[in-house]
This record gives C-alpha cells, sequence and structure tokens, in this order.
C-alpha cells in the first residue's frame, strides 16, 4: 500500500472539497456528485497512480453504475414504488385510522412501531408518504397537535430502517463496501438485534417526550389559511386595475395586498413603488393565503394566473363541484424537478395550480409565471378541480394529495405485490440468491404482472441517489487505494490515543451521526466504512462493530431538515422549523449515540 504522497493528499483534499459540495443548497446534488466522480477519473488519467507496479484504471470509478449495492437500491426502490401503486399500505392506514377513535396515545406507538417496522424492509419514502395525510386527517378529527404526530412518525421510519441490510440505501453500501475490503457478507438479519435493542430507546423518545417537546402547529387541509402561497395576479386588458398606482391597489384591499414585484416581460420587472402605474399585461407577484389571493383577485379586478392557465368564471376557485388540494411535491411526484407546463398539468390531470408554497422563505422569482416554475422536492402546490378528477388523480399513486377527504382506494393487484416483495426479501434473508438479484428479479415480476408500468420505474428511480452512491464509491475507493482511509483511521487512533477500544468506536459513532446531517448520508457511509476498517486493523480489533458504528452513525439523520429526503416531506407537510428540527433532532440523536456506544461494545466485548 502507498504511503503519503500526493495522490493521497489530493484524495483527501477532494474528500473535503466533495463534503463541502455537498451541501450547497445551489448547486443539484446530482450536479455535485458528477463534478466529484469527473475530478477523480480526471485526476488519475492525468497522474499515473500505480499500486504493486500496476497502475489504477481511471475507468475503475466508474464501476459503482455497475456495483451490487447500487443494483439493490434501484431494485428495491422500484419494487418499494410497486407496494404504493397497487395500494397494498393503505390497509395498514385504514386500520390506524380506526384505532385513533380509541386511544390517541396507543394508537400513536402503534404507528411509530408499524412505520419503523415496514421500514426495516420497504424504502421509508413512500411509508412516510401514505401515513402523512392520515395523520393530519386524524389531528384534525381529533383537534390534536399534528406537529406532534408527523415528525415522530418520520424519525420513526428512520430508526426502523436501520434493522436489516436492505432498509435503507446506506445500510446496502455499507455492507457491500464493507465486503469489498474483505470482511464476510452480511445477511438480511444479521445486525437486527442490537438495531433492534437501539430502536427500542429511540422509540421510547418519540412515544414519551418528543410530542412534548414540538410546538403546536395549525395544519388545516383544504382551509389552508395559514399557509403563505406565492402566486400571480394578472392585469387584463380592460381590468379596473390598469392605469392605477400601486398605492391605490394596497388601498382597495384595505391595506393587506402586499405586493413583491410586477413582472412586465420574462427579462425585466418593476420595483412596486407606490406611485407605479399597473399596466395591461403586468403580472403581481404576491404572497399570501389562498382566502386572502381570492379576496385580492376581487378588490383589485386582477385574475388568478399561471402562464395558459388562470381562474375565472369557467374555472372558479370554489364552488359546489370542485374542491382546493394541495399536493405535496415528494419523491414519487411526476412533477419534481419539472414544470407545470412540461408535464401537461391541465390536459393530463385536469386540474388547475393556483400558487405554490416553498418551506424555508418567500419565492422571490417567478418570471415565466407558475406554469413554467421549476418545482423541488418539498413544494406544496395549491390545485383546484372537481371531486371526481381529484379521487382519479388519489387513485393514480403518485401524488401525495392532503384534503379533508382522505380516501383510501385498493388496487386488485395489491395482494401479489405484497407476495412479490415478500418472496424477494425471503430468497436474501435465506441466502439463496443475493438482494440485488432477488430485488431485480422482483421488479421483473412487478411489470410481468402489470403492477408496475416501464413509467412508473422511471418515475422510481432516483437520480440524485444514484449519483451519489456512484460518486462515494468512487471516493471510498480512491480512499482505499492511495492509502487515504488509513491515514485518517492512524489520524483518528492519535487523536483518542490511551482511549478504551469502547470510547473509540463510540467516536466514529458520533463523528458519522454529525456528518450525516450536515452531507449525504450515503457519502458520509461510503467514506466512512473503509476508515472504520483501517481503525479496527490499527488496533488489531474485530472490524464488525466499527463497521455496524458506521452503519449505525451515518442513518441518524434527525438534527437538520436537509439531512434525509423525508424530512423534507414532513417538514412541509408539518409546517416545522428549522430549529424543530433541532429540538428534537439532536436529543434523538444524543440519545441513540449513547445507546448504540453501550450495545455495540457490550455484544462484541469490546
Amino acid at each position: 500500500m502507498a504511503g503519503v504522497d500526493p495522490h493521497t493528499i489530493a484524495v483527501l483534499a477532494l474528500t473535503v472539497f466533495a463534503l463541502i459540495l455537498f451541501t450547497r443548497e445551489s448547486i443539484p446534488l446530482q450536479t455535485s456528485a458528477f463534478i466529484v466522480l469527473c475530478l477523480l477519473a480526471l485526476g488519475f488519467s492525468v497522474f499515473e497512480y500505480k499500486v504493486d507496479g500496476v497502475a489504477v484504471n481511471p475507468v475503475d470509478f466508474f464501476h459503482g453504475f455497475g456495483h451490487e449495492a447500487l443494483i439493490a437500491v434501484c431494485a428495491l426502490m422500484v419494487v418499494g414504488t410497486g407496494l404504493v401503486k397497487t395500494g397494498a399500505l393503505e390497509p395498514v392506514g385504514n386500520m390506524l385510522s380506526r384505532m385513533w377513535k380509541y386511544s390517541p396515545s396507543l394508537s400513536l406507538l402503534t404507528t411509530l412501531l408499524i412505520a419503523a417496522a415496514l421500514s426495516a424492509f420497504i424504502n421509508n419514502t413512500p411509508i412516510v408518504v401514505l401515513f402523512i395525510p392520515i395523520l393530519v386527517s386524524v389531528a384534525l378529527r381529533t383537534n390534536s397537535n399534528p406537529a406532534a404526530l408527523l415528525m415522530p412518525m418520520g424519525f420513526a421510519s428512520l430508526i426502523g430502517g436501520m434493522g436489516t441490510t436492505i432498509g435503507t440505501s446506506t445500510n446496502l453500501l455499507v455492507v457491500s463496501v464493507a465486503n469489498d475490503l474483505g470482511l464476510p457478507k452480511m445477511g438480511v438479519f444479521d445486525f437486527f438485534v442490537p438495531a433492534l435493542m437501539g430502536s427500542v430507546v429511540g422509540i421510547a423518545f418519540l412515544w414519551l417526550i418528543a410530542p412534548k417537546m414540538l410546538p403546536k402547529r395549525d395544519i388545516p387541509l383544504t382551509d389552508s389559511s395559514n399557509r403563505v402561497y406565492t402566486a400571480q395576479l394578472l392585469v387584463k386588458d380592460g381590468s379596473p386595475a390598469a392605469g392605477k398606482t400601486v398605492k391605490q391597489l394596497i388601498d382597495e384591499t384595505n391595506g393587506e395586498l402586499n405586493v413583491d414585484k410586477i413582472r412586465r416581460s420574462e427579462s425585466s420587472f418593476v420595483v412596486p413603488l407606490p406611485d407605479v402605474v399597473v399596466r395591461p399585461g403586468d403580472k403581481i407577484l404576491v404572497h399570501d393565503t389562498p382566502e386572502q389571493l381570492k379576496a385580492f383577485e376581487h378588490a383589485t379586478g386582477t385574475v388568478l394566473y399561471a402562464k395558459n392557465q388562470r381562474v375565472d368564471d369557467e374555472h372558479p376557485l370554489k364552488n359546489e363541484d370542485q374542491s382546493i388540494i394541495e399536493i405535496i411535491i415528494d419523491q414519487r411526484s411526476p412533477l419534481l424537478g419539472r414544470t407545470l407546463q412540461s408535464t401537461r398539468f391541465i390536459e393530463n390531470y385536469s386540474m388547475i395550480a393556483l400558487a405554490v408554497h416553498r418551506q424555508g422563505g418567500k419565492i422571490s422569482e417567478m418570471p415565466s409565471g407558475l406554469g413554467n416554475f421549476r418545482l423541488q422536492l418539498g413544494d406544496i402546490l395549491l390545485a383546484q378541480g372537481t371531486r371526481k378528477d381529484i379521487d382519479s388523480l388519489k387513485s393514480e399513486h403518485e401524488f401525495l394529495i392532503l384534503d379533508s377527504n382522505i380516501e383510501l382506494p385498493l388496487s386488485t393487484k395489491a395482494p401479489l405485490s405484497i407476495l412479490i416483495m415478500f418472496i424477494v426479501i425471503a430468497l436474501a434473508a435465506l441466502k439463496i440468491m443475493p438482494i440485488a438479484v432477488s430485488a431485480m428479479l422482483g421488479v421483473l415480476a412487478m411489470l410481468l404482472t402489470k403492477c408496475l408500468s416501464w413509467n412508473d420505474v422511471s418515475r422510481a428511480l432516483n437520480v440524485p441517489v444514484i449519483m451519489i452512491v456512484v460518486s462515494s464509491l468512487a471516493l471510498g475507493y480512491a480512499m482505499t487505494v492511495t492509502g487515504a482511509s488509513i491515514l485518517v483511521a492512524n489520524g483518528f487512533v492519535s487523536l483518542t490515543e490511551g482511549a478504551s477500544p469502547a470510547v473509540i468506536l463510540s467516536g466514529l459513532i458520533l463523528l458519522m451521526a454529525v456528518f450525516t446531517n450536515v452531507v449525504s448520508n450515503n457519502a458520509a457511509a461510503v467514506i466512512g466504512t473503509p476508515i472504520a476498517v483501517s481503525i479496527a486493523n490499527t488496533l488489531g480489533l474485530n472490524p464488525e462493530p466499527f463497521v455496524l458504528a458506521v452503519l449505525f452513525g451515518a442513518n441518524m439523520s434527525y438534527a437538520t431538515p436537509m439531512a434525509y429526503k423525508t424530512n423534507l416531506l414532513i417538514m412541509s407537510a408539518g409546517n416545522y422549523t428549522f430549529t424543530d428540527f433541532l429540538r428534537v433532532g439532536v436529543p434523538l440523536s444524543l440519545i441513540m449515540w449513547l445507546a448504540y456506544s453501550i450495545i455495540l461494545p457490550m455484544m462484541y466485548s469490546l
């Protein structure tokens, strides 16, 4: 193995750069990952590096695209989508809805346990998507605090995902990378016992303490009076607003209209000074509740507008047959990363978009209108349509819809999709075949039985996850071949010199827990695994508990909303703030850290 040389230093520098790059919200995660991947390949192409006299092939850094872990992650994403698409999980939702009538406290515990148990075998995103409307509906019916339910449920799904090798993509990556480094292959349930022991502590906290730590937040559904949306008011030819000043329009709304910008064309806008005169064709950017937006429309003589779609007499905001719904843009949504125009929202779904809400601040720019506004994960779209069209939208299982009537249609394919998922897990658990193979066969079975279509498959695949996995595997490989992981491990051991193995292992868990809340959990896992193995080898100890320290630590994505994609979903649905995640997530992380700092050394006699 090579010592400390320029390649080792360069790989460490690139690793630090990658961790910083992954935190930049202004750069898409998949772009950051691709930059890192290309820099690795370019660096080893221009500056040759040899290990035992054999040059490292730059093409090897792209082998992550065919890595067993990535194949398993993608296949399991698709099979999980089949369960959602067929409505296989929704009887669970029906049962929970009935239970809440009798004992809210026990129902919350049951919800947490079910979310955790399902997440041990299924990607937790569809589980969170299923439970959000159920819990919000329950909160409305029981006049309880919905914020006290959603975050504990989301965190319970993350805790449950630690239980098996297929629970999260993080688990699959850690197990696969450890196997690549020469450790025995871990089975599906090989670390279920320590995970279960830690889960008991975490679930108890989420059940008994976390709900009391969260402030009460109203989350109305059809009446979204507390949620601020961004919309545009169009000044039509002949509109009473044309020729008036901004001050006159504000006066007509009793001073409640707050104009952000006046868009005069796609390339120009006008600062809304009081004496600015409004012209026909102007689009006034405003931020307010749905009811206030409609009031502004009537008071000023403008119309709500979203680029080739607007609310008028033919499409009123409310009438006897129409309702308003909130559509959360989640991971499975066909609107994610796209515009309403490109998805032909009106034509395909017979719905009209009115406004959009984005957590964390007002939308300051919408130059081409709402129709050409690119939607992001966690955005909430305010839309209207008939009950028939809304029910049709629900039946497609592609949208997370919040409204006052939670309906859970069940497909006749549901039992079949459950059977396919069971066989996939059983084949891997019994070690008849690798999970990557059984999961791919499961995808094929879903397609042949028409539980899924190829369009469903393409929507299920998550490009950011794929790219972060591939780039992280490439970084991990570079750290291994250059000896960078050994260098970091030696530094870690030197810093903890004199400490017991149990203390060193505890420090590793804490380091991973911090990393996973700042950068991608997958990146923390893949970079941390070779370091963990090197630490164990340096100490002359069994590497398995150190690998599990990375696995458990990298799954503690509780303290920030950006730490895991389901955190963003519950942040939008629960109207949480960044502080709310710190308030509950930091204590939960500390509790789980302490629990595994005791459990792992005890089980492995460290």
